[in-house]
């Protein structure tokens, strides 16, 4: 028996959009949950043959995804995380030579951090490693259906950033 068909909206008939978007909540903790649990950062750090842990795995894709070198405050921004364990964790992968200090062209006083070759090939490698697991995950979707899924979590991701950011910017600063 085929369920009918959806309406233009893509919710199928009798169902509310309210009810369809409340449904997407548990599906996200279940994704949460399965990306956690699973352990998928550290199986791609394990697979790609990497002895990094997880927030260093986080600075090397902060600085791959980045235009360019950027300051230590920079990166412990981008990554939500304090400036003081960013250094630390900047200083450890410097000692592995992941990651080398440059001067910053605009203020010779300060340095910025960039991927030493080492650093890219990993970050590469742990990235190349993640991308498969999702293939396969959607290896037996038809092609329009990878498109539409991939155009629609960039969006929600998109959007729901921009909007956890704005709704940043309006918290008032806590002094602590």
């Amino acid at each position: 028996m085929s369920s009918p068909p959806p309406d233009g909206d893509g919710t199928p008939p009798g169902i509310s959009p309210e009810t369809v978007e409340l449904a997407i909540v548990p599906r996200l903790m279940q994704l949460s949950t399965t990306i956690t649990r699973g352990r998928l950062a550290e199986r791609a750090v394990e697979a790609a043959g990497l002895s990094l842990d997880r927030p260093s795995v986080s600075v090397l894709l902060t600085l791959n995804m980045a235009d360019g070198p950027l300051r230590v405050g920079e990166i412990a921004q981008r990554m939500q995380t304090a400036g003081p364990h960013a250094t630390r964790l900047v200083k450890e992968l410097e000692r592995r030579r992941l990651v080398h200090r440059v001067t910053d062209p605009h203020d010779r006083r300060a340095s910025l951090i960039e991927l030493t070759e080492p650093g890219a090939s990993a970050v590469t490698t742990y990235v190349r490693t993640l991308f498969g697991w999702f293939a396969e995950a959607v290896t037996d979707w038809d092609e329009q259906d990878r498109r539409h899924f991939g155009r629609l979590l960039a969006r929600f991701v998109d959007d729901l950033t921009t909007r956890l950011a704005a709704a940043d910017a309006e918290e008032p600063r806590r002094e602590g």
